[in-house]
């Protein structure tokens, strides 16, 4: 009995056009976009070109620190500044009356650079020029210094050398971020339409009374409807990895290269899978609870809102956090365990500790979700309207 009240559940969820829109493609198309959206986040300038507005009266000395480099496109103009304010340029550099020969007499000479901090065009165009200046000044200086007979690595006793603790691509912590996010809400969104159409649906179709006279016990019934929600979030998620993946290998650049599983690749795919499995069954119970307690599919799913709002916290909470870093809390709690897993799995780390903690309080908090859910189908007042 409980198989077949599954499978026609299946089906008819599946059959539904719309629902089958909401549940399949709607997720992978989000997830698709945020994809690409990551991926254009982390590329480099190369090969863009910005805008720099200068003085027209500059001079040929002055404007020759900028032209030898081929992404900056410069546009002379009385006043520059007006020319960024107007959005024709990206930024303006303003130098000093005779800039050369104050700095050539030992004067003081000034600088400005005039942009937008809150445009990524602006902030990096102002950055690429101060660079520019910066390498230069570093030249006089050295000069100068050669001048007067003093060796230039006195004012430099010693170089800083940043290097990764994790040896890992720098990427990998946004993708890190990517990954479980758009896992995530895959999920939650796929499973939403079916979770509140099985309970709150019935109510409203006046249809639960129907399947309540049939000689099958609520707890079977309840069940069945709540293996429904699990396979649809489980297949949704497995589907989305899938696709994310694919993407990810064949359509982004640093992206895939942020990837390194360290010879793991099937330990950490199939622990990947599992996880997703168990996350799908936990919003499943959730799901259920809030469609049993909404008398229609509109309130159900205005329940389930800030069910799925949840998910988005732990990125907050997660974005700054090393993975050396996460203790037990982190994979104790449901939903952030989510994310500090799949952030380790990413990293190449496999803690069979940590994996056993997720999945373990996960089980723990389906079974008392599961358990509310019973208590509340049992009674007439919450399945029937």
């Amino acid at each position: 009995m409980l198989r077949n009240i599954y499978i026609k559940e299946m089906k008819d969820s599946f059959r539904d056009r719309r629902t089958l829109l909401l549940t399949v493609f709607l997720p992978i198309i989000m997830m698709s976009v945020l994809t690409i959206f990551y991926e254009s986040l982390i590329s480099t300038d190369e090969g863009q070109t910005f805008t720099l507005a200068i003085e027209s009266s500059i001079s040929v000395e002055e404007e020759s620190l900028l032209t030898d480099y081929a992404n900056i496109e410069i546009v002379k103009a009385d006043d520059p500044a007006a020319i960024v304010r107007e959005g024709e340029a990206q930024a303006a550099l303003l130098l000093s009356p005779s800039f050369f020969t104050r700095i050539e007499n030992g004067e003081n000479a000034s600088v400005t650079l005039i942009g937008d901090s809150f445009s990524q065009n602006s902030s990096t165009l102002m950055g690429i020029v101060t660079n520019i200046l910066t390498s230069f000044e570093k030249t006089i200086i050295t000069e100068r210094l050669i001048a007067q007979g003093t060796d230039p690595s006195i004012i430099e006793p010693f170089t800083i050398e940043q290097q990764e603790s994790s040896g890992e691509n720098p990427n990998v912590n946004l993708l890190a971020m990517l990954i479980p996010l758009i896992l995530a809400l895959a999920i939650g969104i796929g499973a939403s339409p079916a979770a509140a159409d099985l309970f709150a649906g019935e109510k409203e179709k006046k249809t639960m009374e129907a399947l309540l006279m049939t000689p099958v016990n609520r707890t079977t019934m309840l069940f069945a409807k709540w293996l429904t929600i699990t396979s649809i979030g489980s297949i949704i998620g497995i589907i989305t990895l899938i696709v994310v993946a694919l993407e990810i290998a064949f359509f982004t650049e640093h992206l895939k290269a942020a990837v390194s599983f360290n010879n793991q690749a099937g330990m950490i795919i199939g622990i990947a899978v599992a996880i997703s499995i168990v996350y799908a069954m936990f919003c499943a119970s959730l799901l259920m609870l809030t469609s049993i307690i909404g008398k229609t599919v509109k309130e159900a799913q205005s329940y389930s809102t800030p069910v799925m709002m949840l998910s988005m916290f732990p990125v907050m909470f997660l974005s700054s956090v090393g993975i050396n870093e996460l203790a037990f809390e982190h994979f104790a709690i449901p939903i952030l365990n989510l994310f500090s897993l799949l952030k380790e799995l990413l990293f190449g780390v496999v803690d069979y500790q940590h994996v056993f903690i997720t999945i373990g309080s996960n089980l723990i908090c389906i079974i008392i979700i599961f358990i509310i859910g019973r208590i509340l189908f049992k009674k007439d007042k919450w399945v029937m309207n």
